[in-house]
């Protein structure tokens, strides 16, 4: 029953967001991405030669590295419907539609790519993310295969399979496939941060410097850098964590997980009103993280404040009515 409450979620999910495709045909040229200088020479183009599948394809290309993912689905099946002749109109359909968890109506793409051209290696690779995604490894592993035969130094590839591996507890076969891929791209932010992750499982210092390669790649992502503090608080090293986390904070003023952490480590510290103030910054940059008002709650415990414990505990079950630590809390001040 859960499997299928979740497939008629995923079905859902998928129909709101194919609707909002089509109330967005309605209305491409009210959207300011058309104002944008690539797109709007490209729709010139497009405008001039209106049965050109190949400038509705590249369009949909540029607005799908903009985030604009439903205009581009809209171009996508425009070229499809002109030439439905080319395998990578039906991969880049089939692509938007995996990333938008409609696995159904990708599959469905994906297939008629593959028809067309059995070495489509976009195809593959998303249908290997499918098989992933249902945790059938073997058939993942087979897809990703067709694809390195063709293409020795495909990244995603390599990636694919060390993620797999990863899954099947191989470490060493994930490490290898893992760095298969950064030797192929060396700028590969996931395959670093998975490397560093396998490494830092292991207690291995190796995962820092992962870490921080992946940071270099891209500065706007902290995740990084909040991993190094999760490998420091795990040693039991919670000066050198919390360092991380501050620097984790310092680029990422919204990142409340580096707050909450720090504020664990302090209560471990007894440092009770200064892990108070973290989990209160919690509840404000995150106001339905329950964690955040059970822990808040712990330290106005610990400071012997019994009402205003009671009510963040309370406030943890709003967000989360199983949260068994703030039951026995509530039941525990009520007595």
């Amino acid at each position: 029953m859960k499997w299928l409450n979740y497939k008629l979620l995923i079905f859902l999910i998928g129909c709101v967001w194919v609707a909002s495709c089509r109330q967005g045909q309605n209305a491409t040229d009210k959207n300011p991405v058309f104002n944008q200088p690539a797109v709007k020479e490209i729709t010139e183009k497009i405008n001039d030669h209106p049965k050109n599948a190949e400038l509705y394809y590249s369009r949909g290309n540029m607005l799908h590295k903009l985030n604009e993912d439903s205009l581009a689905l809209i171009d996508y099946k425009k070229a499809v419907h002109i030439d439905s002749s080319k395998a990578e109109y039906f991969s880049a359909i089939g692509n938007i539609l995996f990333d938008h968890r409609d696995v159904t109506g990708s599959v469905e793409w994906l297939q008629k790519a593959i028809l067309l051209n059995p070495q489509d290696r976009t195809a593959h690779l998303k249908i290997a993310k499918m098989f992933l995604f249902v945790a059938d490894y073997p058939k993942a592993i087979s897809e990703i295969n067709i694809v390195l035969r063709q293409d020795v130094y495909n990244p995603e590839g390599y990636f694919l399979k060390g993620i797999v591996y990863r899954e099947l507890k191989d470490t060493a076969k994930a490490i290898s496939s893992l760095q298969a891929a950064l030797n192929a791209e060396p700028k590969y932010k996931d395959a670093a941060m998975a490397l560093g992750q396998i490494y830092s499982a292991k207690r291995d210092p190796t995962a820092l410097t992962y870490f921080d390669n992946t940071f270099k790649i891209d500065t706007t992502d902290v995740l990084p850098l909040y991993a190094k503090g999760m490998y420091y608080q795990d040693a039991g090293k919670y000066e050198e964590a919390k360092a991380e986390y501050k620097n984790c904070i310092m680029h990422n003023t919204q990142y409340g997980n580096a707050y909450f952490n720090i504020g664990w480590i302090l209560l471990q510290q007894d440092s009770l009103e200064k892990a108070w103030r973290q989990y209160d910054l919690v509840t404000k940059i995150q106001p339905n993280n329950a964690g955040a008002y059970y822990n808040r709650g712990l330290c106005n415990e610990l400071m012997h404040k019994p009402q205003e414990a009671l009510n963040d505990y309370k406030q943890a079950l709003v967000f989360d009515d199983k949260y068994k630590d703030a039951i026995d809390a509530v039941h525990r001040l009520k007595k």
